[in-house]
């Protein structure tokens, strides 16, 4: 390149700098309606008591009901009344189904469409073998001063019982929701093959009943603290408006059986392999859904000058992002279907060739991608010919939510108000799978939110070993429901 060429180059360069450089001076947190939050004094050792009592509690859901403790649901019910009694007096109480809870308290204005606090009462079990791989006893419900330790103290044991704490209180000030509010427990939430849930059973009773909801929030993304030094140092309310689909799929190959000591260059398990091979090759393509704009914004306006000189361009670096996106494991199920294959069978014989290999693919469809696409994607990369297909446990990707709903807007401003010029409130997507995607039918503001600063270490214990929670998120966990119920059970 010439000198005048360079020196062109150089001063475009320079000038998309200084532009980028004002733009980002400018570029900050968006004015945002904070709920002004009163300092009502939780319990928090009430809180604590109440919650390593829950935990005791085996409510451990299964595939079978008869193989189900229904004596430790029964006992949970009886905790509750115990526990929460001006819940019981103020609300119609129903069990629905074999163990799910649903409460209604009354509003002032029937007309109104009511709310839902959603929440389950099961948990999984857990894993054989590895009881002594824990620091307490997982059904103790420990409380060492700091952690509450046990199963359920994050899925989801924690959020049932700061919702009752909130609402109970709020009972105990006198306070008169607007609309009717519904607690609504399921019992099954962790299975996800059972065919009828306890949520199921639900929807379908409001359903007979002709009640139509203004809103849920159930589990599902968190509040997190993200600290990245010379980058950003800010909470980050992630709301989730949708959650991924689900689909398992078996792929059985009809192949040649037969004896072990005369095999062919490829068994059916080298095909099986090679089919694999196939499918992992193509990957479903990267989407870049509407909310990730919202979502990579608000989070950029909370970063330092330097960093958000680089996005305050991101229009133009989208691609790029979306492309570094689909790479990454953890970040790459916001941009496309993921799928993993998780099983495969061979021959039930060292000696003996396998006629039916078969693999096993679970696949988290996002949304634009239906299972039937899923379906389509599959057949044509695989190559053998001779092969069998089933699907089984099919839930579609649920619709993406508003973010200018009352809910949503509800979650903004208690957050704002928990923690003032400080927190970036962002839509997300739920990889999981959750109750809430039973209400759609009854309800189009099906929000994903739990309240609780917990980093994502302890996070990763969810269904795991040592799952517990600190005590220090309780108390703001409890103020959060309480300030969201007084805004979404009102008129406006």
């Amino acid at each position: 390149m010439s000198k005048k060429g360079l020196a062109i180059a150089g001063a475009a360069c320079a000038a998309f700098t200084g532009v980028s450089f004002v733009r980002a001076l400018n570029y900050k947190p968006l004015p945002a309606e904070a709920a002004e939050i009163e300092d009502y004094p939780v319990d928090v050792d009430k809180v604590c008591e109440h919650l390593s009592r829950a935990i005791q509690i085996k409510t451990v859901s299964t595939m079978n009901d008869l193989t189900t403790d229904w004596s430790q649901f029964d006992e949970f019910h009886k905790f509750l009344e115990e526990a929460y009694p001006l819940i019981h007096k103020n609300c119609e109480k129903e069990v629905v189904g074999a163990a799910s809870l649903m409460f209604r308290w009354p509003g002032k204005d029937p007309s109104l469409d009511p709310v839902a606090f959603l929440s389950h009462q099961d948990v999984v079990p857990i894993s054989e073998g590895t009881e002594q791989d824990w620091e307490h006893d997982p059904w103790s419900g420990y409380n060492d001063g700091e952690i509450i330790w046990g199963r359920g103290a994050l899925d989801m044991k924690n959020h049932l019982i700061c919702v009752c704490e909130a609402i109970e209180s709020l009972m105990e000030q006198g306070f008169e929701p607007d609309r009717d509010v519904y607690l609504l427990f399921g019992h099954n939430e962790e299975q996800v093959s059972t065919g009828c849930s306890g949520a199921q059973e639900i929807v379908k009773t409001l359903q007979e009943r002709g009640i139509h909801l203004d809103s849920t929030i159930d589990e599902g993304s968190a509040l997190l603290k993200v600290a990245v030094p010379g980058v950003i140092d800010s909470y980050l309310t992630a709301i989730g408006i949708a959650e991924k689909g689900f689909v398992n799929m078996k792929i059985t190959l009809n192949t040649k059986g037969g004896h072990s000591s005369v095999s062919p260059k490829h068994t059916g398990v080298g095909i099986l392999a090679k089919t694999i091979r196939d499918i992992e090759n193509h990957p479903f393509k990267t989407r870049w859904l509407p909310f990730m704009d919202e979502l990579v914004d608000q989070a950029a306006r909370m970063t330092s000058l330097p960093v958000r000189m680089i996005l305050v361009n991101f229009p133009i670096l989208r691609p790029l992002v979306q492309y570094v996106m689909g790479q990454i494991p953890e970040s790459a199920s916001l941009v496309h279907t993921v799928q993993g294959v998780t099983m495969v069978e061979g021959s039930m014989q060292p000696n003996v060739l396998p006629q039916r290999p078969s693999m096993t693919i679970n696949f988290r469809p996002l949304q634009g991608d239906s299972i039937a696409d899923v379906v389509e994607h599959i057949r044509k990369v695989i190559k053998y010919d001779d092969y069998e297909l089933v699907t089984s446990d099919e839930k579609e990707p649920t619709r993406l939510c508003s973010t200018t709903s009352r809910a949503y807007k509800a979650i903004e401003k208690v957050e704002h108000g928990l923690h003032p010029n400080n927190i970036a409130v962002v839509p997300y997507l739920v990889m999981g799978g959750t109750d809430s995607a039973n209400y759609e039918p009854i309800c189009e503001n099906c929000l994903r939110y739990a309240p609780f600063c917990v980093s994502p270490a302890l996070l990763m214990t969810t269904h795991g070993t040592n799952e517990r929670i600190p005590i220090s998120c309780l108390k703001e966990s409890v103020l959060f429901f309480r300030e969201y119920c007084k805004i979404v059970a009102g008129k406006d």
